[in-house]
């Protein structure tokens, strides 16, 4: 069994120092060798190569987002970091506008930090998703300025607002087509902002931002976490304004420490959604877990976590929300060092390590195994739509698209199509439990309905390692496909005809 001794970013040793030096090149940053990811597994499929990491030039679009946040409060620096986004091969970013930041004296607008942001991501080909918040604390009745805040509430604040909004819409309607309004207005501790405020600052922001960009997509709601009530007023209050063809999609942000545990709550929010729209899709905002337990800053915090079973969790929440057709945001690509309170501490979701200064030391696993995510699952292939589990495969029909385990029956299963060749891929991980930091490997018979895979490979997303699946492992009769000694664990395995990944040869 391995361990997280075991299972390690290559340059780790040699990494913090490099990355301290002055000019040193990202390539000697980021590993692209097949032991840039190393695991003691024992794989008993045949090595092939690794997964070839795809920049965001080479990946036309995706299902994914990434998280820059917090850049408003300075509780990072985009300089830092910018050269380690297009390696990841994620195209649109989510920021924070900075209202507070940005107008330090009233009618006085400073954007030259965030023009340094907007301008340098729109150059690189990156596509900002832009929220409007926080509150700005200079006006009485400014609503807050961090986490949980308070919506502005006076009419001067509220009219001051409406001007900022209006201002950073026309200063970067050029370069920013995704907005977002707020951010987790119904936060635990924020007891001031109700679902009937929300909606309405809702529609005040959207109105604002629509009849300078008519063409702009908004984002809504922003859930913290998840509010029945909460979001049923806030879907009623729209509804009663007439208010929906102002949004694109509507947004939520639920941090569980098993990232599988939150389907039913997903499904029925979007059930709740489409009794009021049938074109409104639901987003994934923002989610993540640390690297590290113990005290610190953010959600799931008290929980031993490692950079093994961040990178678990970060990759089986992306391939959940993209096997349930959701649009999913990693939060966040960086550490966060926050110092609002009596003590700076470090919000250790980012997938890149920092040190107080803020500087970059260098990816952990979860960077790598998101690469590998993004290098296979971009918009080229369609999900499966009509797969399903099946407890016995004879049940299937003859153009049915099902799958059966052996004797794992908590894995989750998705299926993909290549449109152009119409070849398939398949993911599979255990649900069961929160990951752990270790990997034991599970041989499983899978077995699959009308697959069209010619050339069977089997994919770890977390290091990257690419095995074949020899033909004497493959067994087909008819529409039935039988995978024998196929290794499943609690962090994603991929599937698929090897036409579908993008392979680095290298020495095993």
């Amino acid at each position: 069994m391995a361990t997280r001794r075991d299972f390690f970013s290559a340059s780790a040793l040699g990494m913090t120092a490099l990355a301290m030096q002055p000019g040193a090149a990202l390539g000697q940053i980021i590993e692209t060798s097949r032991n840039r990811v190393r695991t003691s597994m024992d794989v008993a499929l045949p090595y092939i190569g690794t997964v070839r990491a795809r920049s965001t030039k080479e990946i036309s679009g995706s299902n994914w987002l990434l998280g820059c946040e917090t850049l408003d409060r300075d509780f990072a620096d985009y300089n830092q970091y910018k050269e380690f986004i297009a390696p990841l091969g994620i195209k649109r970013l989510r920021l924070q506008g900075g209202w507070a930041k940005t107008e330090k004296a009233a009618g006085q607008y400073d954007w030259a930090w965030l023009d340094n942001i907007v301008n340098d991501a729109a150059a690189r080909g990156f596509q900002p998703w832009l929220q409007t918040s926080y509150g700005n604390s200079i006006y009485p009745g400014g609503g807050g300025t961090n986490l949980s805040a308070g919506l502005p509430t006076s009419n001067e604040a509220l009219a001051a607002y409406d001007r900022w909004v209006a201002a950073m819409v026309t200063r970067y309607r050029d370069k920013v087509l995704d907005w977002e309004v707020w951010n987790e207005p119904n936060f635990a501790d924020n007891i001031i902002n109700t679902p009937e405020m929300s909606a309405d600052f809702n529609v005040r922001t959207a109105q604002i931002i629509k009849k300078i960009q008519p063409g702009a997509r908004i984002s809504g709601l922003a859930l913290g976490h998840f509010n029945k009530t909460f979001t049923n007023r806030f879907f009623d209050r729209l509804a009663e304004k007439k208010a929906f063809p102002l949004f694109d999609n509507m947004t939520y942000h639920d941090y569980v420490y098993n990232p599988d545990a939150n389907v039913q709550e997903v499904l029925e929010l979007r059930a709740s959604l489409a009794r009021y729209s049938s074109t409104i899709k639901l987003r994934q905002g923002e989610n993540g877990a640390p690297s590290a337990g113990g005290p610190g800053r953010g959600a799931l915090w008290d929980y031993p976590w490692s950079e093994l079973t961040q990178a678990k969790w970060n990759t089986r929440r992306m391939l959940g929300n993209l096997g349930l057709d959701i649009e999913s945001s990693v939060f966040g690509l960086v550490e966060m060092a926050y110092t609002d309170g009596p003590i700076n501490r470090l919000n250790f979701k980012g997938i890149l390590k920092s040190d107080a200064s803020k500087r970059v030391v260098g990816p952990k696993i979860a960077y790598y195994a998101i690469q590998n995510v993004t290098s296979i699952f971009d918009d080229q292939l369609d999900r499966i739509r009509d797969l399903h589990k099946l407890h016995t495969i004879g049940a299937a029909g003859p153009d049915d698209h099902a799958f059966r385990c052996s004797t794992d029956r908590r894995l989750a299963g998705f299926g993909y199509r290549h449109k152009v060749s119409g070849k398939h891929a398949y993911t599979f991980w255990q649900t069961e439990n929160i990951p752990v930091d270790a990997n034991a490997l599970s041989p499983q018979e899978i077995m699959i309905t009308n697959a069209d895979i010619a050339e069977p490979v089997w994919v770890d997303i977390i290091s990257g390692a690419v095995h074949a699946v020899p033909p004497a492992q493959v067994v087909r009769r008819g529409a039935l496909t039988v995978f024998k000694g196929v290794p499943v664990y609690d962090a994603p395995i991929v599937l698929a005809d090897k036409s579908l990944i993008s392979i680095a040869q290298d020495k095993a």
